[in-house]
């Protein structure tokens, strides 16, 4: 048995990012960049208004009547082609976003303004603040210039991020491939969801945890079936599983006589990586490496048959090598964050043990209230968590009040 940062230790070496792949802009939300984005235009690609108001080509007259007025000579909107020009001693109203003139030497916003109608029918205009040369413009290139570097690769890209891309024209993006992820569910006692158990048998929970847990991470795994408790049934899935980036077993990791899932994988020649971790639950969790994935390269974990430990070992090993895999920085605990507990949690002996609990930040504090399970085998505890919290290996428990750590595993309330 080992320590978990020992086994996200040996994990570390087979997590790099998967090969490049390009995709539709609009379908590109939460991958990772695998190149760096690089600017096709200024922005903004002329000067341009930050203001609904006037331009001017200088300070407007001083004084308050007939005098102080410039006559209004035009209209630039927003959208016009550049290139409109100014007469001297005029004024000519602009709207935010449009193109300055050359002669362009500030900008006064309407609410500075007083505008009024000649007798001729034309307008005129005078100023509450004269403004400042440059006032209110928005300088060609001020935020980028073409050529430059939007995003740099390892970015990931959110909303914000694919709305630079658009700005700039790009149709496709250049992405880490995500992982393609397999799932063998084991065990002749394990029949599917829809069945209806004979004595001594359950239905199978762990495929729909585990598909909506990586469509978390806009991932779609594939389940394969449910491999009887024999040689021949469970090798013949598992080698399907290889084809994949990474394999998830459930069941089957522990020392039983039909615990047979360490020795398929070593005759499908994979290389174990660990087997056995110090945490609770989750003690039996196996990983594997092998040269047969999509990038001649694969993971295998055999997850425990139980479903708390099916769900911690995801949490903790199996959703951080999975964005590990997507470019992102997943990592063994990375995100953990401090609470604070509204309940006692019992004692830990030799290992870490983690709990489910909800959270919720109030007033500035993040109240965490633990939900004690039966055991592993009670997964009615998990469906109400939104977070695990950790109870450090030889703690004598912890009381109300007392400050935890908690790994959210989504949104909280």
């Amino acid at each position: 048995m080992i320590d978990p940062r020992e086994a996200w230790h040996r994990l570390e070496p087979h997590l790099g990012p998967l090969t490049a792949t390009s995709v539709p802009r609009r379908q590109a939300a939460g991958r990772v960049l695998a190149r760096p984005l690089i600017a096709t235009v200024d922005v903004p690609a002329q000067d341009v208004s930050a203001m609904d108001g006037f331009v001017l080509a200088g300070p407007p007259p001083e004084g308050t009547g007939l005098e102080a007025e410039l006559p209004v000579s035009g209209v630039i909107a927003a959208g016009d082609r550049p290139g409109a020009r100014l007469p001297a001693a005029t004024a000519m109203r602009i709207m935010t976003g449009a193109p300055v003139p050359a002669q362009g030497e500030r900008v006064i916003p309407v609410e500075r303004a007083v505008v009024r109608t000649t007798d001729a029918g034309s307008e005129a205009v005078r100023f509450e603040d004269p403004g400042t040369p440059g006032a209110h413009i928005r300088r060609r290139a001020e935020v980028v210039r073409s050529g430059a570097e939007l995003l740099p690769a390892g970015a990931l890209l959110t909303p914000g991020a694919l709305a630079v891309a658009a700005t700039h024209g790009y149709g496709e993006l250049t992405v880490h491939r995500p992982p393609r992820v397999a799932l063998v569910v084991t065990g002749d006692e394990v029949v599917p969801p829809e069945a209806e158990p004979a004595p001594g048998q359950l239905r199978d929970c762990h495929t729909d945890f585990v598909l909506a847990a990586c469509a978390g991470l806009g991932l779609a795994a594939e389940p394969l079936g449910i491999a009887p408790d024999d040689p021949a049934g469970l090798a013949a899935l598992v080698e399907r599983g290889l084809d994949a980036d990474v394999l998830l077993l459930s069941g089957g990791v522990s020392m039983g006589e039909f615990d047979l899932v360490e020795g398929a994988l070593r005759a499908a020649g994979c290389e174990i990586l660990f087997h056995k971790v110090a945490v609770q639950p989750g003690k039996p969790l196996l990983a594997a490496h092998h040269d047969k994935g999509p990038d001649g390269r694969g993971l295998v974990f055999g997850l425990p048959g139980n479903p708390a430990s099916v769900m911690v070992c995801f949490w903790l090993f199996v959703r951080p090598a999975l964005e590990r895999l997507m470019g992102r920085p997943g990592a063994y605990w990375r995100g953990a964050l401090s609470g604070e507990l509204t309940a006692p949690l019992p004692r830990a002996k030799a290992r870490d043990r983690f709990v489910q609990a909800r959270v919720a930040a109030v007033a500035g504090r993040l109240l965490v209230t633990p939900i004690l399970p039966v055991g592993s085998h009670d997964p009615g505890a998990y469906a109400l968590g939104e977070a695990l919290v950790r109870i450090p290996a030889g703690s004598p428990g912890l009381e109300a009040g007392d400050p935890c750590e908690v790994l959210p595993l989504g949104a909280f309330s």
